[in-house]
Parts: C-alpha cells; sequence; structure tokens
C-alpha cells in the first residue's frame, strides 16, 4: 500500500496545482504550483518525506523518458525553428551567461560570508 499511498500524494499535488492554476487563470503552470505546494507541506511537516521519497526517486530515476515528447515536437517544427535560429540562438546564450554570473556571484556572496 506504501507505493499507492506516495503516488496519490504526488498526483494530487499535481492536481490541485492544476485546479488553482486554472481556477485563478494564472500563468504558473499547474506542475509548477503543485510542486510549491508540495514542498510547502513537507516544509511544515504537514507530510513525511518518507510517504512520498521513494515514489519521487522512481519519477527521477526515469526522467529521461519524459523528454520523448517534446524531442518529437522540436522535429515537427523545425521549418519554424530553422527561421528563428538568431533570436533562439541569441536567448540561449544570454540565458547562460546570465546564470553563469548569478551562479558565480552568489557562490562569491556565500564564501565570503561564510569565513
Amino acid at each position: 500500500m506504501k507505493p499507492y499511498r506516495g503516488l496519490a500524494i504526488i498526483f494530487g499535488f499535481y492536481a490541485l496545482g492544476e485546479f488553482t492554476s486554472f481556477a485563478l487563470n494564472l500563468t504558473i503552470p499547474g506542475s509548477v504550483l503543485g510542486m510549491l505546494f508540495l514542498l510547502a507541506a513537507l516544509l511544515t511537516g504537514l507530510l513525511r518525506l518518507e510517504w512520498v521519497e521513494d515514489e519521487a526517486e522512481l519519477f527521477i530515476r526515469n526522467m529521461s523518458v519524459m523528454f520523448i515528447p517534446p524531442g518529437v515536437g522540436i522535429v515537427s517544427y523545425i521549418g519554424l525553428i530553422k527561421s528563428q535560429m538568431v533570436p533562439i540562438s541569441v536567448a540561449i546564450v544570454l540565458s547562460f551567461l546570465i546564470t553563469l554570473l548569478i551562479t558565480a556571484k552568489t557562490v562569491e556572496f556565500l564564501r565570503r560570508n561564510e569565513g
């Protein structure tokens, strides 16, 4: 029964997030809201980690399967992607550089405050 409990909790929070996103007409995806609700429940102690840990690890171990549909979508829109290659490339490079800079500054800040 333990696996069913963990799956029910995870999918319940997913459904709660989807419902909240739809009901409040939010631009945040319901799956993200569901993860935030699950995190809040874990942090506040309403939920015990042991209840969902094994099932979450199962999802993480099989995460590569989740990338198949987006990969197929990319192939079906290859013409559009080719026509927008410059803006896409600029966005990728800029987001990479911004992420690198923010990460470096965060590490620098944490190391400075550590010692």
